[in-house]
């Protein structure tokens, strides 16, 4: 094993709309879905986020992914209709892009300097 499992999860409201806006900014369908009200993306080997409908938990999320192409990543969420919500800048160069869906909860992609 070259590093630990991460299954991190995010809860929504209203599970049918946040699916549809996730499948947006991760370009694709789940991966699975365990169940009517939740659905799984495979980010990398052993790697998973997952979407659940749990309103009471909603938006008070925060996650961070680090794709291996950062501008290629909100470029394709870009065509999708959707637009970061900020950018960050570090030191060293060091950015991340964070949307936040219907719910609010925040999702940023993380990555070093462009070019």
């Amino acid at each position: 094993m070259t590093g630990p499992d991460l299954f991190a999860g995010l809860f929504a409201r209203d599970y049918g709309s946040s699916r549809s806006w996730y499948e947006r900014l991760l370009g694709r369908e789940p991966s699975f879905l365990p169940s009517d009200t939740e659905a799984v993306w495979e980010l990398g080997e052993h790697r998973w986020l997952y979407l659940k409908q749990h309103g009471d938990h909603a938006g008070h999320g925060e996650v961070t992914i680090f794709p291996e192409d950062l501008d290629a990543t909100v470029a394709g969420a870009a065509e999708r209709g959707l637009a970061p919500d900020r950018q960050e800048d570090y030191p060293g160069g060091v950015r991340k892009v964070v949307f936040r869906d219907p719910d609010g909860n925040e999702i940023g992609f993380g990555g070093g300097a462009a070019g």
